[in-house]
């Protein structure tokens, strides 16, 4: 699930949200937004059952993707876009 709340000026805070408990593991949000670097955008633990991290962002497209514990690559299917190469948001 993704959250957009607008933020004062251009800027627009993206909340990325997945279940607890899929996929198990480490899970990171990664994209041209953190030079696809893991573990700088990591999904905590929240007491309502999810795990979140979010990422304020400029205007424009972003891709991304999540990586999971043992180099699971997955998509988030609320993005704008999904394609061979991922998941796109257009803000």
């Amino acid at each position: 699930m993704l959250k957009r709340t607008r933020l004062f000026g251009q800027k627009t805070r993206v909340t990325f949200a997945l279940p607890v408990d899929e996929p198990s593991g480490t899970v990171s949000v990664v994209g041209d937004f953190n030079d696809w670097l893991p573990g700088r955008h990591e999904l905590l633990r929240r007491r309502n059952g999810t795990r979140t991290v979010s990422v304020i962002l400029p205007p424009g497209a972003h891709r991304f993707r999540y990586l999971a514990t043992g180099g699971v690559w997955f998509d988030d299917d609320h993005a704008d876009h999904v394609d061979g190469q991922g998941s796109v948001l257009h803000l």
